[in-house]
């Protein structure tokens, strides 16, 4: 599949824009254009190796070590396993939304092979709600390995440690907005012309979103941009997502099933 997707249907007012990064965009974009969608994948997120990866490969060495290894995102799945050629055996994994469980499974990790600690609610999928299902005091003593990227929430990490939880927390990768050349301009202005419903799965990305179509077409742009309908996995993403002016979002349960059923019932 050519990276990114080209625009498919330049005068559909339905085109759906899907914001992940690359490498997570093209599965989802697949189904949609099976079903019968126009699809456009426009990242708000550029996801990037680190440069000195010698940390996280000693932390990936030493898992056992650990009572729980939790990963923040599915980036952070892939980005350990790049370096981890198994899961070692009696090592709990953890994940805050159904998007890391598919990707821990992706390289073995079930719960057939593996204890997967997850929030219950798909409602809301995050640190909160993860700690939710976490035996605190069966933990203290005991050390937790968070994989991350290098920058991100200290909630998980501060909860665990209030319980007397030894955390260590390692990067896997970097994160930031990809850079807005002169083809991302060009294409912004014509999703921008089109009215798109966007799939938004990180509140970073819908700030990201500002920065870019105010380069592109300033205020008003922004303003126009507010009217669309944003299609979004969490509630907190929906309350930034509010907070910033847009008035039609739709909150959906975690994960990719979630995410086309909603789209499916605009059909």
């Amino acid at each position: 599949m050519p990276a990114p997707f080209l625009l498919l249907a330049r005068l559909n007012k339905n085109l759906i824009v899907i914001t992940r990064p690359q490498s997570q965009a093209e599965s989802l974009a697949l189904r949609l254009i099976a079903m019968g969608s126009d699809v456009c994948v426009f990242p708000l997120l550029d996801i990037q190796p680190l440069s000195d990866p010698t940390q996280l490969k000693a932390c990936l060495n030493r898992l056992t070590d650990y009572a729980i290894v939790a990963f923040v995102s599915p980036n952070a799945v892939d980005a350990a396993f790049a370096f981890l050629p198994k899961w070692p055996s009696g090592v709990a994994a953890a994940v805050v939304g159904e998007g890391s469980r598919q990707a821990l499974a992706k390289h073995g990790v079930t719960d057939q092979t593996a204890k997967v600690l997850s929030p219950i609610d798909t409602q809301r999928t995050d640190s909160e709600t993860l700690l939710e299902v976490l035996d605190l005091p069966a933990l203290a003593g005991k050390k937790v390995l968070i994989i991350r990227a290098e920058t991100g929430r200290e909630l998980l990490a501060d909860r665990l440690r209030e319980a007397g939880v030894t955390v260590d927390q390692v990067a896997a990768y970097s994160r930031g907005s990809p850079p807005l050349d002169a083809k991302r301009r060009q294409e912004l202005a014509e999703l921008l012309a089109l009215g798109c419903d966007w799939i938004i799965t990180s509140s970073e990305a819908i700030r990201n979103l500002k920065e870019d179509v105010e380069q592109v077409a300033g205020t008003a742009g922004w303003q126009q941009i507010r009217q669309a309908t944003l299609i979004v996995p969490h509630v907190r993403i929906a309350e930034t997502a509010k907070n910033m002016g847009f008035e039609q979002v739709i909150l959906t349960a975690s994960g990719d099933e979630a995410l086309i059923a909603a789209i499916q019932s605009r059909s």
